[in-house]
């Protein structure tokens, strides 16, 4: 069955044959793959009221394990964010309700963030959310070829360089 990249690749290969585009028949499946993920995961947690970055911050704290907390310049490392940008999400997220502030004792500068009871609720109903999604758009594959997918992907991933640094 022929997709919408393989008659892109075949427009490639009448135009200009001297080209091997393998390698494109991958990334091009990975950056269209990616859209549609991003989307159908900004759906799911649209349905709870959440956007992506929210989803984001309150996921980070609560893969920490109780009591669901860490250093505001740990989770703006985390989200590759300036401090800036994550004094704006963490005020927004506490206005809601979801997270809570809290001086660092060692450090009168620093800032802790946790969830709050309201907020580990929300996020653990979000990642409910995400996995359906996950597992609809990977309906097609068995475990195993889910498996070797992502391990193939992991490959590619640490060979870039990313080596995971950014995370989901």
């Amino acid at each position: 069955m022929e997709d919408q990249v393989d008659r892109l690749l075949g427009q490639w290969a009448r135009e200009r044959p001297e080209l091997d585009c393998s390698s494109l028949s991958v990334v091009v499946r990975v950056q269209y793959l990616a859209k549609l993920c991003q989307k159908e995961a900004e759906r799911a947690l649209l349905r709870l009221g959440l956007r992506m970055w929210e989803y984001d911050v309150l996921s980070a704290l609560r893969r920490q394990g109780t009591p669901f907390q860490m250093p505001a310049t740990a989770l703006a490392r985390a989200s590759m964010l300036t401090s800036g940008a994550m004094t704006n999400r963490i005020d927004r997220l506490e206005a809601r309700g979801l997270v809570a502030r809290a001086a660092e004792p060692s450090d009168r500068r620093g800032v802790n963030v946790r969830l709050t009871e309201r907020g580990r609720q929300l996020i653990d109903q979000a990642i409910e959310a995400r996995l359906t999604a996950a597992d609809s758009q990977l309906g097609a594959l068995s475990g195993t070829e889910r498996r070797t997918a992502s391990a193939v992907l992991r490959k590619v991933l640490l060979a870039a360089g990313d080596g995971g640094r950014q995370q989901p």
